[in-house]
């Protein structure tokens, strides 16, 4: 890809992470004149509104560096820790993507294009959710009445974008209440008693 051609991408992934934000109307044609080109460049880049909205997804986690916020999590040395770190990781980052979530949270009803990336999206969340369980498996330290699937449904649904608002936006907690409330409750959840 030629430096002028990453640099329309770019252009057109930042138009479209500022348009989400902002809970405007996400069309092709706002989105090619918030990047400043037509909307034939657009369609080069990007052959359809699905693509554009999974491809600002990953920028924007790209571009916050979403790798190294899960660095210390991926390397934990037991299930509890590597539990712990996700959800930390995972719950400060929900304050920084908030308004492209909620933006296509809102449009997922009516929108498969926006559906499909938001799913995408909390398909990666569940991954993280799914090796945090999986290690603490490993370690014999599985509720008994929990099986991989279960618990991994568990922690993923604890550590929803919903949840979130509703705790921090309704609740008036504050986002190092929420961290540490999440961290004591995805443990109890899936650890078994007296681990």
């Amino acid at each position: 890809m030629s430096s002028q051609s990453k640099n329309t991408r770019t252009r057109i992934l930042d138009a479209a992470w500022k348009l989400l934000e902002s809970g405007a109307t996400v069309r092709m044609s706002d989105i090619a004149k918030q990047a400043g080109i037509s909307r034939q460049a657009l369609y080069l880049h990007f052959p359809t509104r699905a693509d554009l909205l999974i491809a600002t997804t990953r920028h924007l986690d790209e571009a916050k560096d979403i790798d190294d916020r899960l660095a210390a999590s991926r390397a934990a040395g037991s299930g509890r820790e590597r539990l712990a770190l996700f959800v930390e990781a995972w719950g400060n980052y929900i304050p920084e993507i908030h308004g492209v979530a909620r933006a296509l949270m809102a449009m997922q009803h009516s929108d498969d294009e926006a559906r499909n990336a938001w799913s995408g999206r909390m398909q990666a969340v569940r991954i993280g959710c799914e090796a945090a369980v999986a290690m603490i498996e490993a370690d014999g330290m599985l509720a008994p009445h929990l099986d991989r699937d279960t618990a991994t449904d568990l922690v993923w649904t604890l550590l929803s974008v919903p949840n979130w608002e509703q705790l921090r936006l309704t609740c008036g907690w504050s986002q190092v209440s929420y961290v540490t409330e999440m961290k004591r409750l995805t443990e109890r959840a899936v650890i078994a008693p007296g681990h």
